[in-house]
């Protein structure tokens, strides 16, 4: 990585990518990578446990950081998660280490089992455990995920605050899950991904011009499109009389890595978030602009321990792991230049409070927030780094 002008950025990164490394060793367990480091407010928030997107989005970054015992840790945190799979195939959305105790969360947890998923085959790939020990669970979390599927559209469907934003309103079909839902279907080859990408296009950017052929789906997308305003994204979800127009950041860039959205729409998406300025105060923000709590999406949920309200955590707190993924993007598009920029004001964000990895900033102001010690800050960062250096495409 040639160093820029000033010669201080790929000292910082280094820095970054040692500090990194330190703080996954130290938040590792036999049980696999914990979700922040342990102490008594993680403990009482249960971030002292193997979250299954935790663990999972973490397992990449570790898979690729050259830490045997990182490599291990990643592997382990797999079987953890798999040990409590349910009887119907879907992944826990936590287990406690030492109880073993799982948890599935209010209204199931989608995306823990779609990220472990991809976990495991990313894991494999390089030579990270046996797939035969995980095969057969493997096998049971693609058929749960086949039964949250619509089944002419391709799309999977879910209920709200059941993903990663779990106090955000979206429901139905959601960009962000149907995306690793594609990544998914791509990297396990199934059946139906081209089905579930047409559907995605139409349903989540229904401005293109084509029709569906199915009644139902031209009559929500009409329904849509004839009231929508933002035009320059994917919606963050589409249900049967609500839609998200706030612009989700982390749907969007993973509808780009996946493959959902062609090389121009990606670079198109990509100039609508740079406009907004989703990279700005630190990359990025979770939203382009937050719901207001007069908006109809709003949700009492929403101010649970006063965290969602606008500029603030899901509802557009800048968030370091998502940079990761957005830096990942801006390798995968060929704007290597804008991702070391990115990579570097990264790496500046987890150096807050004398580098607290802190879990997520006030998208306004900048100020660190959240729990401090995060894992997928550190693990995504590595990842970033690998794929600016390494020519890494997530979904192959």
């Amino acid at each position: 990585m040639a160093p820029p002008a000033d010669g201080t950025a790929v000292p910082l990164v280094d820095d970054c990518c040692r500090r990194a490394v330190e703080l996954l060793r130290r938040n590792a367990t036999p049980a696999g990578i914990l979700a922040a480091t342990p102490g008594e407010r993680a403990a009482r928030r249960d971030y002292t446990t193997v979250f299954g997107r935790d663990a999972a989005i973490c397992a990449l970054g570790m898979a690729v950081s050259g830490a045997a015992e990182l490599r291990e840790a990643a592997w382990a945190g797999l079987r953890t998660l798999a040990s409590r799979q349910a009887a119907n195939g879907q992944l826990p959305n936590y287990v406690r280490p030492a109880s073993g105790e799982a948890d599935f969360w209010y209204s199931g947890c989608i995306d823990a089992t779609l990220w472990w998923l991809i976990a495991f085959h990313s894991c494999v790939e390089r030579g990270i455990g046996s797939a035969a020990e995980l095969a057969t669970q493997a096998e049971r979390a693609l058929a749960w995920l086949a039964c949250q599927e619509h089944p002419d559209w391709g799309l999977v469907q879910q209920n709200e605050a059941s993903d990663w934003a779990d106090i955000m309103p979206r429901s139905g079909y959601v960009l962000y899950s149907n995306a690793l839902w594609y990544g998914v279907k791509r990297l396990y080859d199934l059946p139906g991904a081209a089905v579930t990408r047409d559907y995605a296009n139409l349903l989540f950017f229904p401005f293109a011009g084509p029709v569906p052929e199915r009644r139902r789906a031209r009559l929500l997308m009409h329904y849509v499109r004839n009231r929508v305003q933002r035009r320059d994204l994917y919606l963050s979800f589409v249900n049967f009389a609500l839609w998200g127009e706030e612009g989700d950041v982390f749907g969007n860039i993973l509808a780009c890595l996946s493959g959902l959205a062609d090389t121009s729409r990606s670079l198109a998406i990509v100039r609508t978030l740079r406009r907004a300025g989703v990279d700005h105060p630190h990359p990025v923000r979770a939203v382009v602009e937050p719901i207001a709590e007069e908006s109809p999406l709003w949700r009492l949920y929403m101010a649970r321990h006063r965290q969602n309200h606008p500029w603030q955590y899901h509802n557009g707190g800048s968030w370091p792991f998502i940079g990761g993924f957005w830096v990942l993007l801006l390798a995968q598009l060929g704007l290597v230049q804008p991702a070391r920029q990115e990579l570097v004001r990264l790496a500046e964000a987890n150096r807050c409070n004398g580098w607290e990895f802190n879990e997520w900033l006030h998208g306004r102001s900048g100020e660190p927030r959240g729990m401090p010690g995060q894992s997928w800050n550190a693990a995504t960062f590595l990842l970033a780094r690998h794929a600016l250096e390494n020519r890494l495409r997530l979904f192959g």
